[in-house]
């Protein structure tokens, strides 16, 4: 109650930022009056004039008010103009208003505005946009499609090239010289994605300078930011490579299986729903009719049957009722029972498939132990106490039960995708197949998304079901998630319809707040209560009528769908009842703009996925708005709260009249999975029956009840993602800090230097440790080690006189192997000299780094796990990754030192090395020294002329016929160890 009666007196925080913000547009008005005077030539000179104030020391927010002014002029002296968009004409009518200038000045804040359909944000933009471009650095407008990026860089490029600002467009196909024009352009648009992954690239990949193509990340302003920061924030981008240890799949094998698995199930739920029809129809056992219903819909959630016998109050009463006297069951004894009656259990919300020991026996029913995964500690110290066994044997029954134990894990896991991608993942809905591949589609926005993969062999297991080609397993090469990629930015901006509701997640993930801007005129949309039937059947009967009825009288209608399948379901009804319309499944951006743009004409009939065509306005036909405008229908709430208001924003725009209406069902997912329990009652006690209707305002509340639980699920997952990939992006920057080091050539020899000291030093403790008596070092070791990674001939009676302790013997080392390094840098071309030294940090950082993110994927795989022994997880996965980190610093370092001296710019310049060192023959051991027992100085004998030829010989790349081995993949031999500490000791 105090809150509200503060908010009447004083207004509430956004008023009160509104209103603060009100003096400046005075004051830019006024001096846009005064520049109404100037000719095109003195406003143009207004921009090297401001960028000379900025650098006399004056700042952005100084400039604010004439900046705003001179954008605002420009397009005034546009106005009557015609500008070419996309290869189209479109006339320039658009002088900001008060309120674009206010949210103009909210994005410059670094915050969101909040602006309803039709506001014009598109230009809104570029009077922030311009003034911070005066900086002279990067500054970014990020969209959801190349389409928008391309058009509106068209159409508010003719503003910014006007006032003498260059503009540049990121198109999905552009080559790496292009984008790197782009970039260097004052300002770029461009979409989330193609942002992402060129700094992925700039950063994780490119191998010279001039393959870099980002200036770094002053500024940038999202539009639609709820759909980029929110709703895509759960995918993190990817870019991926083949795996070299790619598994051999047997998708193809187990799908005949698991096909009639899922037949045989339908055929069991179909059984169990007709017996207890009869139960039911007979007045028998209800309590056994309630069970049998219960277990198809733990069977079959998705069950036609069930869906329609639900429909009867009293039956859903009956499953709720036995649902509840199963739960409440602390020991789940009955619930077991009922699961293992099934073939397989399917938790649709968890989005998982548990097999019962009656699916087990038909897959494998000539092996009972098919399906259990041996114990690999206890088989392993079976092995090991075994007496009779030789080595050999060990290692060879050791081998055995580590390959038994994978082909079990794989045969578990082809089986279980294949599970979810028959039953909990629908073609049309959640994927399409294009040309021979499955393509996903976005939950959120009903769009493709080309290039995306679903992970953990789950994609594998849609092709197979499908029947298209099986594509390789991949292996992640460079990742970041869109949180951690715009949190890059100095400043962020965005824009959007529908920011408030997320507002708190907005603050907490990227310290953004949100303002809402006043429209320009009053809102005049009739939004009309939710309409809510029993089934989708009485629900969509019902929309082909209302849309019939304003058909009828010419008035436009707009339906949004959630899916291309409801979208194509309603197109056929459509077709039958003799209604024109057009259909767009997001596929086709620009094609999508151009119908939406059509859809506000007399008697027009659009039947779109929410997002279809989002960013392009819908302007109202002649007479249009005399018919009560542009009916937005909507057949169903989306999971998201935005989402709908989104869609009801459709219509409306600057004060034109509009409507808007949601028809539900209590068989639409959202209803069905979180609300469906308490309006079913309300249906069953007000003795509602089929097609009747059930519509008040407080059941608007019940269903944002429900929405707002989704959408608090969906925070947490993206929350939780971003906890993870925090912890990858620590180290991100650590490594990509060092590679652009090594790019630029920055101190690279110094580096060497000091990564050469640490090694040496570090080898040095490890195998002649201060805190142990001489008699328990490993001169040996350390001997060995030394004549592998350098050429410096070191004998076991030369390091007993030497190496006195740790220190003495690194300093020893290092004074011959800096002497040697000299050596060598006097035989190498200057230039070619930098350039083999950046090679060499570059390679062993790139190897090692997608080494370490293979790894770190298997990490976050398993991790869960933790939690079975009451273990965070979380805390688990920085501890895990820390010593990980710690081992890949480690390894990139000892690989720069193994790979100095076996690098070099030719052949000619390596056997000039070669000749200027001491003739001596190194230890046979050694497979690249260089060394002899002849005297220093003497000509070289023909021994060790053949030795110099081998060493040669094997300083050629040999073409490997296997895959790579990486350092943390299991050892090839079958040890189960892993492969950097069993046979991959000798090569460290």
């Amino acid at each position: 109650m105090l809150s509200w009666i503060v908010k009447k007196m004083v207004g509430s925080k956004n008023q009160r930022d509104i209103k603060r913000l009100l003096p400046l547009v005075q004051k830019i008005n006024e001096i846009e009056v005064s520049y109404q005077k100037l000719t095109d030539e003195q406003l143009q000179a207004k921009t090297p004039e401001f960028r000379e104030r900025l650098k006399k020391g004056e700042t952005l927010d100084d400039l604010l008010p004439e900046a705003f002014a001179v954008v605002k002029n420009a397009c005034r002296r546009h106005v009557g103009k015609t500008v070419m968009v996309v290869g189209h004409e479109l006339g320039w009518d658009m002088v900001p208003f008060d309120v674009q200038l206010i949210g103009g000045m909210v994005l410059h804040k670094g915050r969101i505005a909040e602006m309803a359909t039709g506001e014009g944000k598109t230009l809104v933009a570029t009077m922030p946009l311009y003034l911070n471009a005066l900086s002279g650095e990067n500054v970014a407008l990020v969209t959801v499609n190349d389409y928008l990026a391309r058009r509106d860089s068209e159409w508010m490029g003719t503003i910014y090239k006007f006032l003498g600002l260059t503009v540049g467009c990121i198109q999905h196909d552009q080559n790496p010289t292009i984008r790197r024009q782009q970039y260097q352009c004052d300002i770029t648009y461009g979409t989330n994605s193609e942002f992402g992954f060129d700094y992925l690239r700039d950063n994780g990949m490119a191998t010279r300078l001039e393959d870099q193509v980002q200036r770094g990340h002053f500024f940038a302003i999202i539009d639609e930011v709820d759909s980029i920061l929110i709703d895509e924030a759960r995918t993190p981008l990817i870019i991926s490579g083949p795996s070299p240890v790619a598994g051999q799949h047997q998708y193809d094998r187990w799908k005949p299986m698991v096909e009639e698995l899922v037949r045989k199930q339908n055929l069991l739920c179909n059984t169990l729903i007709q017996d207890a029809r009869k139960i039911i129809d007979g007045q028998g056992d209800l309590g056994r009719a309630g069970r049998m219903l219960y277990q198809v819909k733990l069977g079959q959630p998705k069950h036609k049957q069930l869906a329609r016998i639900i429909e009867d109050p009293i039956t859903r009463q009956l499953i709720d009722k036995t649902e509840l006297d199963i739960l409440a069951d602390t020991k789940r004894i009955e619930m077991h029972h009922l699961k293992e009656e099934l073939y397989f259990a399917i938790d649709e919300k968890g989005h998982e498939i548990e097999l019962s020991e009656k699916g087990r026996v038909f897959l494998r029913p000539d092996d009972p132990h098919a399906f259990v995964l041996p114990d690999l500690i206890s088989a392993y110290h079976e092995i090991d106490t075994n007496e009779g066994l030789s080595i050999e044997q060990k290692a060879e029954q050791r081998q055995k039960v580590q390959e038994n134990s994978e082909e079990k894990g794989e045969i578990l896991h082809n089986i279980s995708q294949l599970l979810r991608a028959y039953c909990l993942y629908e073609k049309d809905v959640e994927y399409v197949v294009q040309e021979g591949k499955v393509m996903i589609v976005d939950e959120f926005t009903g769009r493709l998304m080309p290039g995306r993969r679903w992970s953990d062999g789950l994609h594998q297991a849609v092709e197979a079901k499908e029947g298209v080609e099986i594509e390789r397993e991949t292996q992640t090469l460079a990742t970041i998630t869109i949180q951690n990629y715009f949190r890059l930015y100095k400043k962020l901006a965005g824009m959007t319809g529908t920011a408030e509701t997320e507002a708190n997640e907005f603050h907490d993930i990227y310290k953004l707040q949100v303002n809402v801007i006043p429209t320009n005129r009053n809102v005049a949309r009739l939004d009309h209560n939710d309409v809510i039937y029993k089934t989708r059947r009485e629900k969509f009967n019902r929309i082909v009528r209302d849309i019939q009825e304003k058909h009828g009288k010419g008035q436009p209608v707009l339906v949004g769908t959630i899916s291309v399948e409801t979208s194509e379901l309603l197109s056929r009804m459509l077709k039958r009842a003799g209604v024109i319309h057009s259909v767009l499944n997001a596929k086709y951006h620009q094609q999508e703009a151009e119908i939406v743009t059509r859809a506000g004409q007399r008697s027009a009939v659009t039947i779109a996925t929410n997002m279809a065509g989002r960013g392009t306005d819908i302007k109202l036909g002649q007479g249009v708005a005399d018919i009560g405008g542009l009916h937005v229908i909507g057949t169903e709430r989306h999971e998201s709260r935005r989402i709908d208001r989104q869609l009801r924003g459709r219509c409306a725009r600057q004060g034109d009249p509009g409507a808007s209406r949601f028809f539900i069902s209590l068989e639409d997912d959202l209803m069905r999975l979180f609300a469906s329990g308490r309006i079913g009652q309300w249906m069953e006690k007000l003795g509602f029956t089929e097609g009747q209707e059930l519509e008040h305002p407080w059941l608007n509340r019940s269903v944002e009840s429900a929405q707002k639980r989704v959408e608090q699920h969906h925070y947490q997952q993206r929350k939780h993602t971003l906890e993870y990939d925090d912890v990858m992006n620590k180290q991100r920057e650590i490594i990509y800090g060092l590679r652009n080091e090594a790019l630029h050539g920055e101190g690279v020899h110094e580096r060497i230097q000091d990564v050469l000291e640490e090694v040496v030093r570090a080898k040095a403790e490890f195998y002649v440790p201060t805190n142990k008596t001489s008699d328990q070092w490993d001169i040996d070791g350390f001997v060995h080690w030394l004549n592998i990674a350098f050429p410096i001939s070191i004998k076991r009676e030369e390091a007993e006189k030497k190496f006195t302790n740790a220190d003495a013997a690194a300093d020893f080392i290092l004074k011959r192997v800096h002497e040697l390094y000299s050596q060598k840098e006097k035989t190498e071309d200057p230039a070619a000299f930098k350039h083999i030294e950046k090679a060499i940090v570059l390679n062993a950082i790139d190897r090692l780094w997608q080494e370490h993110l293979y790894a770190m994927d298997g990490l976050r795989t398993g991790i869960s796990l933790r939690a079975y022994g009451q273990k965070d997880p979380l805390i688990e996965y920085k501890s895990e990754a820390f010593k990980m980190f710690q081992e890949l610093m480690d390894s990139i370092n000892q690989e720069i030192v193994s790979n100095l001296f076996r690098s070099a710019s030719s052949l000619e310049a390596f056997e000039k090395f070669l000749s200027s060192l001491p003739q001596q023959l190194i230890h046979a051991e050694a497979p690249s020294g260089f060394a002899s027992s002849a005297p220093a100085g003497a000509p070289p004998s023909e021994n060790a002329t053949n030795e110099v030829d081998q060493a040669l010989k094997k300083a050629t790349p040999i073409k490997r016929d296997l895959p790579k081995v990486g350092r943390n993949d299991p050892c090839p031999c079958g040890s189960g160890k892993k492969y950097k500490n069993c046979h991959g000791v000798a090569a460290a």
